[in-house]
């Protein structure tokens, strides 16, 4: 059976995506929360994850750590899931939409660190950080229009939804404000099952990782 590290629910927004990524593809997976910013959490992470980072999939003998890794290989593993879009030129979007959510946007990242538990009063973003959600929202705008929603790419969830699952979270707990299709979206991400059995389990951890909660 499928194997899945992840780090605290809470917080680990990589091992939210890997996760999503495994209940999007329907397989049976077991797995392995490692609790962050402990003294033995790089240790606990390196005895299942090569580079000591979550989230890490393990499928017997084959480990695929990164969550954009994790999600082609799952897409490989399960081409009748059809985890990317059927139509090329709409897959090759939806890669790159993920591509860029994967190695972007640090300023969101940094200032608006996921609590996916938590909501806080509503403030002002550093402009560079109001920068990485104008985009967020234009790629949003963008693959709406094109798809007619509700999800990125037409009626189904696709990997690229998967990516943007924690900036949704991130503009919830961070009470960024969305419009129109955003918002809508947002409430598609918000209500989506999986979505939600991943944060039941958070609401349920009782460690507080200090790093996370500065």
């Amino acid at each position: 059976m499928l194997k899945i590290v992840v780090g605290n629910k809470k917080y680990s927004s990589w091992s939210l995506r890997g996760w999503l990524a495994l209940k999007l593809a329907g397989a049976p997976f077991e797995e392995a929360v490692v609790a962050l910013d402990m003294p033995d959490t790089a240790q606990n992470i390196r005895k299942l994850s090569p580079s000591g980072r979550v989230p890490a999939l393990i499928d017997g003998d084959v480990t695929v750590w990164d969550s954009l890794a994790i999600a082609e290989y799952l897409n490989e593993k399960f081409p009748e899931k059809r985890l990317w879009p059927k139509d090329p030129a709409q897959r090759a979007r939806a890669r790159s939409v993920s591509a860029e959510m994967h190695s972007g946007f640090v300023n969101l990242r940094n200032d608006c660190s996921m609590k996916i538990v938590q909501q806080y009063p509503p403030k002002a973003q550093r402009p560079e950080t109001q920068a990485d959600v104008n985009r967020i929202v234009e790629i949003w705008e963008d693959c709406l229009k094109r798809s007619g929603g509700p999800w990125l790419f037409g009626k189904e969830p696709c990997i690229a939804d998967v990516f943007y699952a924690p900036v949704v979270s991130r503009f919830r707990t961070y009470a960024i404000p969305v419009s129109g299709a955003s918002k809508a979206y947002c409430e598609t991400i918000w209500a989506w099952p999986a979505l939600q059995a991943w944060v039941a389990d958070a609401e349920k951890e009782t460690l507080r990782a200090k790093f996370h909660e500065v």
